[in-house]
């Protein structure tokens, strides 16, 4: 069958902008491999009307709301190839073979994180490893916090977290503040720790203890952190869509009506901006299923 839409990634993003396509009576299709970024986190915050519900919970009621128009369609697969042949013409396959076709495209395959290599941090990401200080913060708010460098942009993370508690930088072998910087630390009453961190454990309490070289011990409520991304998917990559730099790692390029490079293919969600939280993917992901199916009448 050809789809008016076919979205690639089922999250916030993409439901977002299958929902809006459906809503325009035209053939949409979501493929999503169930690998939502935000599947380590127990509950969502900061997300109007939604404040403390789980991620997956939010997800499921979307689903249910997309397929309750008779002109969505959700295919629970991974996509592995896109192919564009030339004007209003897009293949997917997905896993065992199928292609679908499609006049419009939606990439909303989200990033994945690439993890510091500390002895303990995968097994606490999302639960008392955390990224985001506007999903998260709150709630571990008001006792001491952790910020693990992973290169420059650590230095405006610890600056920006020291909002919620009193906050030290370990920097993990890998920056030297400046004496400007430790100035600047100093007035945000930060603690500036250099020493490599070995290991990071439960403290039996909902807390962490930060192991360091030489055996020195520190507890935190949390760690913060800011890992580089990459690309979920290849499909963009596949279609020949541009690519620019953002905060943590490359981003596909959009315009301002987040279509790509690639006229009859747009982006949403994290993979297509530099800020990533649930009320952005949802906000691009809208407006990208509105500007598609808008091509879709105009041309």
């Amino acid at each position: 069958m050809q789809y008016d839409l076919a979205v690639v990634g089922g999250s916030f993003a993409g439901l977002s902008a299958a929902i809006q396509a459906a809503r325009a009576r035209r053939n949409v299709l979501v493929i999503d491999a169930g690998q939502p970024r935000n599947r380590f986190a127990a509950h969502s915050h900061g997300f109007l009307g939604q404040d403390g519900r789980t991620p997956g919970a939010i997800l499921d009621e979307a689903r249910r709301q997309l397929l309750a128009y008779p002109t969505a369609r959700l295919v629970t697969a991974r996509a592995d190839k896109a192919i564009a042949n030339g004007g209003s013409d897009f293949e997917i396959t997905i896993g065992g073979g199928e292609t679908f076709g499609a006049a419009r495209l939606v990439l909303a395959t989200g990033v994945r994180d690439i993890l510091p290599e500390v002895p303990g941090l995968a097994e606490q990401w999302g639960k008392t490893v955390l990224h985001c200080p506007y999903c998260h913060g709150y709630e571990v708010s008001g006792g001491p916090l952790g910020v693990l460098a992973t290169g420059p942009m650590s230095m405006h993370q610890t600056q920006l977290i020291s909002d919620w508690g009193d906050v030290t930088l370990f920097g993990n072998g890998l920056i030297e503040p400046t004496a400007e910087e430790m100035l600047v630390l100093e007035g945000k009453n930060v603690r500036f720790e250099p020493v490599t961190v070995s290991e990071l454990r439960e403290d039996g309490s909902g807390g962490l203890v930060v192991h360091l070289d030489g055996g020195r011990k520190a507890g935190v409520k949390a760690m913060f952190t800011a890992p580089r991304n990459t690309m979920a998917s290849p499909l963009a990559e596949q279609l020949g869509c541009g690519f620019k730099d953002g905060l943590l790692g490359s981003m596909i390029s959009v315009d301002d009506r987040q279509q790509t490079t690639i006229p009859g293919v747009y982006a949403a969600g994290d993979a297509a901006r530099a800020m990533h939280n649930i009320a952005f993917a949802v906000s691009g992901g809208t407006f990208a299923g509105v500007c598609a199916h808008q091509s879709l009448v105009f041309g």
